[in-house]
């Protein structure tokens, strides 16, 4: 099915994001993986490239457009390239939209510049050791003393943690207050107090950093105050359906990807004689992940729409998230099984996707949180 969601300038830019893949991710990603990490350089050349700060006004060295569109071709690429260690998604699909809605002029100047040209690398803070999808669960607080904050508490399984020049972290402003006590407040790298725990480590995402991070006593300025105190949890609740689409997008691209590189596998591969995709069973299976997949992309495509259009719902968004990753594992699995036993083995990039995989029904919010929400909408 031919998609219809993309014009010509973003036909374009996708050329551009492949190119900078193929150039600066693919050749590497096997070693960042070893290390853990990647390097900063590959942020800075990003930046360079025009790929972390299309989102952002001119006048701070971005793009100045605003169309969810080119973060799915950017998505769409990384996917493509098994890059799944590089976590500009955190920072253009997640931090971009707080901080182009909630940051001051004053905020703006400062942050932006750095943003679009990938010397200023992003995280956000939500998860802590005993609270995770409730986020009106979370002990970290942040009490005002005169033009500062004092921030204390720990978070942790935070994506970019390690690199993260500045995070935008969840905090109690006022515990007794409940979700109306919830703020959010910028920490910049090197303020005192700051610390960052271990690169913990994963089954899957091995290049993708993911650190604890502790506060202690840190003093962060009043200014860093990011949009209105005990705004915070509304905040997260309107742009959660952001994020929980990107991660679809993801899985939508990751489950095409995984369809694309196994039908190419069984057409090759022989078993008693013949090619194992010819053996009924083996089409049966492709058939159903070919066509949950299309229904995927076609859903998917669409909440892009609404998204750009201001009208994607929290349920829709919940929708997307849930089936797309959970169809994800499916096809995965599914996949791995038609390579047998050298798709247990880690040279082959279905053992890699496979490990990949698991955490995209988990981060975001859980299948089980989504299906509460959309189960909310319904009145019952």
């Amino acid at each position: 099915m031919e998609r219809q969601l993309f014009e010509a300038d973003h036909d374009a830019f996708r050329e551009t994001v492949r190119a900078f893949c193929d150039k600066e991710i693919v050749p590497h990603h096997d070693s960042w993986e070893e290390a853990g990490i990647v390097p900063r350089e590959v942020w800075t050349a990003a930046g360079r490239a025009g790929l972390l700060g299309f989102m952002m006004p001119e006048e701070y060295g971005g793009g100045g457009v605003r169309d969810f569109r080119f973060n799915a071709v950017v998505t769409e690429e990384l996917t493509r390239a098994r890059a799944s260690g590089v976590g500009f998604g955190i920072h253009t699909d997640i931090n971009s939209a707080y901080l182009l809605a909630y940051a001051n002029d004053e905020q703006k100047a400062r942050w932006l510049p750095g943003f679009c040209s990938g010397e200023t690398i992003t995280a956000i803070a939500m998860t802590e050791p005993g609270a995770g999808s409730d986020l009106q669960g979370i002990q970290t607080t942040a009490r005002r003393d005169g033009d500062h904050y004092v921030l204390n508490g720990q978070k942790t399984f935070i994506s970019n943690g390690i690199l993260a020049d500045l995070v935008i972290v969840v905090a109690k402003t006022d515990p007794a207050a409940g979700a109306q006590g919830i703020s959010l407040l910028v920490v910049e790298r090197g303020m005192p107090g700051f610390e960052r725990g271990r690169n913990l480590d994963k089954i899957g995402l091995k290049a993708q950093d993911t650190a604890e991070l502790f506060f202690d006593n840190v003093l962060v300025p009043a200014e860093n105050l990011l949009g209105e105190e005990g705004k915070g949890f509304g905040y997260l609740m309107e742009k959660l359906p952001q994020e929980r689409l990107a991660i679809a997008v993801v899985a939508a691209a990751a489950c095409e990807n995984l369809l694309a590189s196994t039908l190419e596998y069984v057409k090759d591969r022989t078993a008693f004689g013949r090619p194992i995709g010819s053996f009924q069973n083996s089409r049966f299976v492709l058939a159903e992940l070919a066509t949950e997949t299309t229904i995927a992309r076609v859903f998917v495509d669409r909440c892009i729409q609404e998204l750009n259009a201001g009208t994607l719902t929290v349920a829709e968004a919940a929708m997307a998230k849930w089936w797309t990753t959970e169809l994800q594992k499916k096809v995965v699995d599914r996949c791995l099984q038609l390579y047998g036993g050298y798709g247990f083995m880690t040279e082959y990039p279905i053992a890699k996707a496979y490990l990949d995989t698991r955490i995209q029904t988990i981060y975001g919010g859980t299948t089980e949180i989504m299906k509460e929400i959309i189960g909310r909408t319904l009145g019952i």
